[in-house]
């Protein structure tokens, strides 16, 4: 038996089909002069715009309009100006069209490798599937065609990337099983959003499973069975046949307002990280925006989103919730998230750095051009803002006084502002143990807390060595989360968690129990969330 990490639920049973991934060896190719090679860069990316517009269309179909921005997002990437200018640089030190692609794409993807964030960490499979197209395009070598492989079929491949997930027919898949990959990647993205099972994360998968083995892929443990025998296959068939069931139930809660077993009324909202996100959360009955990760607008680009450019991306999701709350946090960027054109000092503990509030507060133009596109949005709909890594009271001061600064600047410019409620992240033990003067600063508490429990307990969640010690149950987290709720309580503030926390089966429970307003999960997460609630007291 194989294991990984399922990250797509459901159980998967048929005959693997291993990807291999072929040399892309282009020592043979001769520099001839850089006019030649830029244009055979040039025709490249056309031609890799092309192909990959029409994977998109094809991907939106089996998957859904959010998922195939996945792909327009590659094609946005190859056309940035500074990384065509990167390697237009390359070409004219003498490198050929592959190498100017490889070396750019690999001082992008080392970037991001090195980011601790794992949802920042997924880019580096997004650029790698762009340098690998880019170079076989270049080199005339066909991909493997995924269209065409038999119904049955379970794929398994060192990634499974975007472009890739576009070829395929979805009928013909039972499942997916790769080397790499997290619950964030955007392989799992796809994956659940084509309700296809999928384990990542499996060493070594393309070497100990082969063409033709008879595979069940779980993808509720992430356990990967070979040659299972028959009761072990009816066993499986069994349990799929459940689960379809349990989806087919889930549904029926997406017209349901989310109220617990005695009634008490709660909120279920999802967290998105760019525009086009807003939709799944709509279509899977999402009562309002709990997170909005701006971050992602100022990545995957040569120079940071004007003030114009933010205000047509929250005044999008203002219009498209119809008047329900869509709660922004402003920009967390910092040493651990690394953005060229930002110069952000390289830091030797970045989570403890210059980082989120801090940074901010200390590039105040930048920070302002944020607000000022939040409240100019905020006449198109229900907004709020949050405040990430609050550690004291004067953090909340002083971002306040920039907000009535930037109202008074619009309203001098004849610009309608509404009132925009601030709120605070409480994903530090300095804010959970303040959170009673802070309740009383703050219009309303989210909690953080895949931050929260790293901090509380000293983990870094990618250290193996200590990742048994990352668990959100550990009682020092479970404290400093019922510490925030009763003070939120006590003030009479709304409070709500946006981290994995508000998800998980185990903790819904006690967040009812201590009197939680609102749950911010993922968007394929929210039915389940409310069905959760549903069966349980307040």
């Amino acid at each position: 038996m194989l294991k990984g990490t399922g990250v797509s639920d459901g159980c998967g049973i048929g005959t693997a089909v291993v990807i291999k991934e072929e040399a892309l060896d282009y020592s043979a190719v001769i520099y001839t002069s850089a006019d030649e090679e830029k244009a055979r860069l040039n025709a490249a990316v056309n031609t890799f715009c092309k192909k990959t517009e029409n994977i998109a269309a094809a991907l939106e179909k089996n998957a859904g309009e959010k998922e195939a921005a996945i792909l327009h997002g590659h094609i946005e990437m190859i056309h940035d100006p500074f990384m065509v200018s990167q390697m237009q640089e390359q070409i004219d030190a003498g490198a050929v069209a592959e190498a100017a692609v490889e070396t750019v794409c690999n001082t992008f993807m080392e970037m991001f490798a090195g980011v601790q964030d794992e949802l920042t960490r997924q880019r580096v499979s997004d650029i790698r599937d762009i340098r690998d197209d880019m170079l076989r395009i270049l080199l005339g070598i066909r991909s493997v065609d995924l269209g065409a492989v038999p119904p049955g079929s379970v794929l398994v491949a060192r990634d499974f990337t975007p472009s890739m997930t576009g070829r395929l027919k979805k009928e013909n898949v039972q499942a997916i099983v790769a080397e790499v990959g997290g619950m964030t990647s955007h392989s799992a993205i796809l994956a659940r959003a084509m309700g296809i099972p999928a384990v990542l994360s499996v060493p070594s998968a393309t070497q100990a499973i082969r063409d033709g083995d008879s595979l069940i892929v779980d993808g509720f443990t992430g356990e990967i069975l070979t040659d299972p025998d028959a009761q072990t296959v009816a066993g499986y068939r069994a349990r799929q046949a459940q689960w379809d069931q349990e989806k087919e139930a889930l549904l029926s809660f997406c017209r349901l307002p989310t109220v617990t077993a005695n009634g008490v009324q709660k909120a279920v909202y999802g967290n998105i990280g760019r525009p086009e996100d807003v939709q799944s959360v709509v279509q899977n009955g999402g009562e309002g925006i709990g997170l909005f990760r701006t971050e992602f607008l100022f990545m995957d680009r040569a120079s940071e989103p004007s003030e114009e450019e933010q205000f047509e991306a929250y005044s999008t999701v203002a219009k498209a919730m119809n008047g329900r709350e869509v709660i922004i946090r402003t920009l967390d960027i910092g040493g651990d998230k690394e953005i060229p054109y930002l110069s952000i000092e390289k830091e030797e503990n970045p989570f403890l750095g210059h980082r989120a509030i801090r940074y901010c507060l200390d590039h105040q133009e930048l920070f302002k051009r944020q607000l000022r596109a939040i409240l100019r949005a905020s006449a198109y709909g229900n907004l709020k803002i949050m405040l990430p890594l609050v550690t004291s009271a004067q953090e909340i001061e002083a971002a306040r006084q920039l907000i009535d600064t930037c109202k008074q600047e619009l309203q001098n410019a004849g610009v309608a502002v509404r009132a925009v409620p601030v709120g605070i992240m409480v994903e530090t033990p300095a804010a959970a143990l303040i959170s009673d003067e802070l309740a009383g600063m703050a219009d309303f508490f989210s909690i953080g807390t895949n931050d929260l429990t790293g901090y509380v307990m000293a983990v870094d969640r990618g250290n193996a060595a200590v990742a048994g010690l990352y668990d959100i149950m550990q009682p020092p987290v479970l404290r400093a989360i019922e510490m925030t709720i009763k003070n939120a309580k006590k003030a009479g503030i709304p409070v709500g968690m946006c981290g994995e926390g508000a998800a998980d089966e185990r903790l819904i429970p006690k967040l009812l129990e201590w009197g939680l307003d609102e749950f911010s999960v993922s968007a394929s997460s929210i039915l389940r969330t409310r069905k959760i609630i549903s069966e349980q007291n307040a």
